[in-house]
């Protein structure tokens, strides 16, 4: 008997961790069916100012969890770095500025959305260096999750801050806006270039073996792909139809998110030319079928 998928939900992991010299975690304190324990938020450097990435979601219940990080550490925070503007890591940049002064935001422009919170954002795009007291953050833009995603490789020991693109447990979501599978299969490719040693996750436990994992991610969406042309060489279908064969071995309240998935694969097939709908409904809504 197979065992059951690894999966997110339901994972607990504890509110401080150090999983480094170099990297502490404190955890966002928002669980769910897409954040799994919370967004792990990271402490980066030795010095006695470290470099915030991500912020959580902004809930109340994270600052002390941030406060005891600090105090175990005995440091500050030098500024914030995001990466990428999602709620769940944008959305506590205000608290944690409210709380501690007047700190540097920087993230890769996402146009219009950055707009929506009320913070000074200074720009960050392939290749800028972020550096702190033992610490240097080199940014690469992975986009596919997000237009503005970018990870950071940790210079000093070839580790990446991979963000949304691998997750410590399960795969990622590609969202309806700004996601893309076809700039998230790149992107997976461009941090394989890395060769990471490491990887800190947006969501889940560290992965030590970095670059077998980053190979995983790709070999699953490949299979994926072709589990999903396999269920339409049975005739059209919808979208949930499809996740009922595929995903047959899941929760169903992980359904709804395997949903996103399947129709971002569909709609890469599309423009491969591979797959069509068969009316004229949006995406997510539409009957699909092999070309």
């Amino acid at each position: 008997m197979s065992s059951p998928p690894s999966v997110m939900y339901g994972l607990e992991l504890p509110d401080f961790d150090r999983w480094s010299d170099r990297v502490c975690v404190a955890l966002g304190q928002n669980p769910g069916v897409f954040t799994g324990p919370g967004t792990n938020t990271y402490l980066v450097g030795t010095g006695s100012e470290r470099i915030l990435l991500d912020t959580g979601a902004g809930l109340p219940e994270y600052l002390p969890v941030l406060a005891g990080a600090l105090e175990q550490e005995r440091c500050t925070i030098q500024e914030i770095v995001l990466t990428h503007g999602h709620g769940d890591h944008i959305g506590g940049a205000s608290g944690v500025i409210a709380n501690y002064g007047a700190l540097r935001v920087s993230k890769h422009p996402w146009p219009k959305h950055d707009e929506l919170h009320p913070l000074e954002i200074t720009s960050l795009s392939e290749g800028d260096v972020i550096e702190t007291e033992g610490a240097t953050l080199r940014a690469v833009h992975t986009p596919g999750h997000a237009v503005d995603h970018l990870c950071f490789v940790l210079e000093e020991e070839r580790s990446l801050f991979s963000g949304d693109n691998v997750l410590g447990v399960g795969t990622t979501v590609i969202p309806a806006e700004g996601g893309d599978l076809g700039d998230y299969m790149d992107s997976l490719h461009r941090i394989l270039s890395e060769a990471p040693t490491t990887l800190y996750p947006a969501h889940g436990p560290c992965i030590r073996e970095g670059t077998n994992k980053v190979q995983e991610y790709i070999d699953h969406r490949n299979d994926r792909e072709h589990q999903i042309a396999s269920a339409l060489g049975e005739g059209p279908r919808r979208i949930p139809e499809i996740v009922k064969v595929v995903y047959a071995a899941y929760p169903e309240a992980l359904h709804a998110p395997a949903g996103q998935s399947v129709c971002s694969h569909l709609k890469k097939l599309e423009k491969e030319n591979r797959v069509a709908r068969t009316n004229d409904a949006p995406p997510i809504d539409a009957i699909w079928e092999l070309t």
